[in-house]
């Protein structure tokens, strides 16, 4: 019976059957050398690489700060900038603004007052003790003290907002001596990663000044197109190969974008900022979980009509093994099939080793 009859009778389930009983190729060490076979073992893995994606490096929300003016002003003075590592509390820039002035007037006028309430309260109780005054007297006294201590506090919050560190406001509270200049602190330990003033520069209140972020951990954020997005799941595993570092996902979103018909799947990966810098694109792969199979060079594959082999070297020559593909990246494919971890299997000069079992079919 010839090869094509054979097909032609034979239900498609009962292929690798066939396969798998035909006899094996006899190809003695000569041969084999004269065809160039070199010989590998099955790598045993449970999980499989996907295609290339590209992947752009985020500093995550959380850690990421935007230092804008608190008052209207003149830049005097930039201490830092792009690409200098800060601490909390440091230094950036010094703002001369005139409005700060009047918010510190506000502050000590009310605290003046307040010293006095308090003083005369402290008259009026001893009053009351005495029997001289009448306690309505004494509640309206205390009335006005509450009232003018809310008002110092309002006075204090405006000027925590206006950019006043509380050794500032405690400097004031001793001198009471105003001061034109704000200085503009770091609010968390980071790098610089972008300065958007330049000094002499008239700001108005709320406008950026510079954007800080904490390098560690970072974020990889891919499109992974809808059709694709099996096996992907919070936890997989996120290759770096430039790097040969891994990354894990973390978030895979529900949005399908226009652009591309991707969907976001965010990765973070942790002690990368030395390596990886915010904005730069990066090529990744997608670990995706296939069960038990075996990591091989693509080249070790040939195709029988609908089945995929490979050629595991046996006593004297060759048997064809019926195998799944299961993930293939680059030059390298898992697969599922009756392989062991002793098994060797030809990944060189297959072409010759298929020419000799179809001939001698």
């Amino acid at each position: 019976m010839n090869r094509f009859s054979r097909h032609a009778l034979a239900p498609l389930l009962l292929l690798p059957v066939l396969v798998q009983a035909a006899a094996p190729i006899a190809l003695d060490a000569a041969a084999q050398a004269a065809f160039g076979i070199e010989l590998i073992a099955p790598e045993a893995v449970e999980h499989s690489l996907g295609r290339r994606y590209p992947a752009e490096v985020r500093v995550p929300n959380p850690q990421l700060r935007v230092v804008a003016a608190r008052q209207d002003g003149v830049l005097e003075r930039l201490a830092v900038a792009e690409g200098d590592r800060v601490a909390a509390g440091d230094l950036l820039a010094e703002l001369r603004s005139p409005a700060l002035v009047d918010i510190q007037r506000q502050y000590l006028e009310a605290l003046i007052r307040l010293e006095l309430a308090e003083g005369e309260l402290a008259r009026d109780r001893q009053l009351h003790r005495e029997g001289v005054i009448a306690e309505r007297r004494l509640r309206e006294r205390e009335a006005t003290q509450r009232e003018l201590a809310t008002q110092v506090e309002q006075q204090r919050q405006l000027l925590r907002l206006a950019g006043f560190a509380e050794t500032e406001l405690a400097e004031l509270d001793r001198n009471h001596t105003l001061t034109s200049t704000l200085s503009v602190r770091a609010p968390i330990s980071g790098v610089v990663l972008e300065q958007l003033v330049e000094t002499g520069e008239s700001v108005a209140q709320a406008a950026p000044l510079y954007r800080i972020g904490q390098l560690d951990p970072l974020w990889l954020e891919i499109h992974v197109p809808l059709d694709e997005l099996d096996g992907i799941a919070p936890g997989t595993r996120v290759q770096l190969p430039a790097l040969a570092r891994e990354a894990v996902v973390t978030t895979v979103g529900r949005q399908v974008h226009a652009l591309d018909q991707g969907v976001l799947v965010r990765a973070e990966i942790g002690d990368a900022g030395t390596v990886l810098r915010p904005g730069q694109f990066i090529e990744v792969q997608l670990a995706r979980a296939t069960g038990a199979g075996w990591r091989l060079p693509a080249a070790a594959l040939v195709r029988d009509g609908d089945t995929t082999l490979v050629f595991v070297a046996r006593d004297g020559g060759f048997a064809p093994q019926p195998v799944e593909l299961l993930g293939a990246s680059d030059d390298q494919v898992v697969v599922g099939g009756a392989l062991g971890a002793g098994d060797r299997v030809a990944v060189s000069g297959v072409i010759a080793i298929k020419a000799a079992w179809q001939g001698g079919e």
